[in-house]
């Protein structure tokens, strides 16, 4: 008989997503409990969620979950880490979410080192709204609200969340990332891996970012979305690590 050598993880719960076709959110979610696991820290993991495409994370990870209202699952992930400091606690936001409405509650978590991880997942549009534009939807990029493109005299530029954060000495990991193909998936484990580790040994404020995609708002196929994320997305947000915690490390 072969041997399994793949399978679910633990952190993860054996049910079907509410996520499109194409959608980036169910890799991202395996990513994050295959590192739960590899960890050992499924016991003492506390997720929150707040509002967006990832509202009902909640029911998906096999770990205690929080739902925190739109925006400010940072200041509640703060809240939860004081009061349960062995507690390895993680934010899951989209960037409608975490760039706009809860733009204060990131950047000060990150100013003051809070001791909690995000995952903070970027497709560069507000998805479970209807496709509206966000802090994140490129120059020219048609939505719901700017169906002529994105125009910069008025709606200014792209926020580019990692690197303002990056400013902030309380950030000790951020990095962005994709999952568009195996080798990038890798790279995004390795990531998440070591925004966890840095939150375990005490250090301060980690993020990891990952482009997505979101076909259905974006009004493409999963193939297309695809592309237009790697010819599109990835020159603005350019993939990389902006913090990499070695100052705090030694």
């Amino acid at each position: 008989m072969a041997e399994r050598t793949f399978g679910r993880p633990e952190a993860l719960l054996d049910v079907p997503t509410h996520y499109c076709p194409g959608c980036h959110h169910g890799i991202i979610h395996r990513l994050v409990a295959e590192v739960i696991d590899e960890l050992k820290v499924i016991d003492r993991t506390i997720g929150v969620a707040s509002v967006g495409c990832s509202a009902l994370a909640y029911d998906y990870f096999n770990v205690d979950m929080v739902q925190a209202p739109h925006g400010r699952a940072p200041a509640v992930a703060t809240g939860v880490k004081r009061v349960h400091p062995d507690g390895v606690v993680f934010t899951y936001q989209g960037d409608g979410d975490i760039a706009a409405i809860g733009t204060a509650e990131i950047v000060h978590a990150a100013a003051r080192g809070e001791r909690i991880t995000t995952i903070f997942v970027n497709n560069a549009i507000y998805g479970m709204t209807g496709g509206q534009m966000a802090p994140t939807s490129l120059v020219n990029q048609v939505t719901t609200t700017s169906p002529y493109g994105r125009k910069q005299d008025s709606a200014g530029m792209p926020i580019r969340l990692s690197e303002m954060l990056a400013t902030l000495d309380g950030a000790k990991y951020l990095a962005r990332v994709a999952v568009n193909n195996p080798a990038n998936m890798a790279k995004a484990k390795a990531a998440i891996k070591k925004a966890f580790e840095i939150q375990i040994a005490g250090l301060g404020f980690s993020m990891v970012e990952v482009l997505s995609t979101c076909p259905t708002n974006w009004g493409m196929s999963a193939i297309e979305s695809g592309t237009w994320m790697e010819k599109n997305m990835m020159p603005y947000y350019p993939l990389g690590t902006f913090r990499s915690g070695e100052e705090v490390a030694k």
